[in-house]
């Protein structure tokens, strides 16, 4: 399995037949690599996952459908909204649900956060917001947890799931900071690897993942820091 990060808290993850795109906020997003695109990434999509309706998650979402023809997973009410948008290819689920995508599975859970897409009018409303479990045979489980809070309900997250990846947003402000991230990260969770992202990107976030790899402590090796634009092998 290979993940790419592409800045804030958009992410490639390559398994077998699935290319996936989680949170494609692209053309826009500050740190997105000037020397990518948002065609030479979108190239070879087969799947899109919404974590939540903001505009720096949804991003390049409906352009990217509907010239790659990807399905997109999300809730019920991104994925209405999306199809409303001319995008057939849905697979609508919301929290606690799990559905087959055929290469993968994806389960969502609950986030502590919020979910609407703010435009020239009034906001759309884009149902709750969610983190996504994703579990392709033979490869580690992943846990994106989408924007949210510390809650003590990861427990059953993880007991449920089992999740050895974590993609955690340690940005502060609008999702954890460091402090929170890494508790987290080390009370409720049994990670192999930890991808902080959510930070950077604009100046009101925290710059670094600094605190939340010194609040990490002795469990500082399993942070997985990327640089844009970088992949690593889970």
């Amino acid at each position: 399995m290979k993940l790419t990060w592409y800045g804030h808290s958009s992410f490639k993850i390559e398994t077998g037949e699935a290319s996936i795109l989680i949170d494609p906020f692209l053309t826009g997003n500050p740190s997105f690599p000037e020397s990518l695109s948002a065609d030479s990434v979108s190239e070879g999509v087969t799947h899109v996952i919404l974590t939540h309706g903001h505009n720096d998650h949804v991003g390049d979402s409906v352009d990217i459908l509907k010239k790659t023809g990807a399905q997109l997973t999300a809730n019920f009410e991104i994925c209405m909204w999306a199809n409303r948008q001319g995008i057939d290819n849905i697979n609508p689920m919301n929290s606690g649900g799990k559905v087959d995508t055929g290469p993968f599975s994806v389960a969502m859970t609950r986030a502590d956060h919020s979910s609407s897409l703010q435009g020239e009018g009034e906001a759309i409303y884009l149902g709750n917001p969610h983190g996504v479990i994703i579990e392709a045979p033979g490869e580690k489980v992943v846990y994106h947890m989408g924007d949210t809070d510390i809650f003590s309900d990861m427990a059953l997250i993880n007991e449920l799931y089992q999740p050895k990846v974590g993609i955690v947003p340690v940005g502060d402000r609008f999702t954890m900071g460091g402090k929170a991230a890494a508790l987290a990260c080390t009370r409720y969770f049994q990670f192999d690897a930890v991808v902080p992202c959510h930070y950077g990107t604009f100046p009101i976030l925290d710059q670094t993942a600094e605190t939340f790899v010194e609040e990490m402590g002795s469990s500082a090796g399993l942070v997985k820091s990327m640089a844009p634009g970088s992949s690593i092998d889970l």
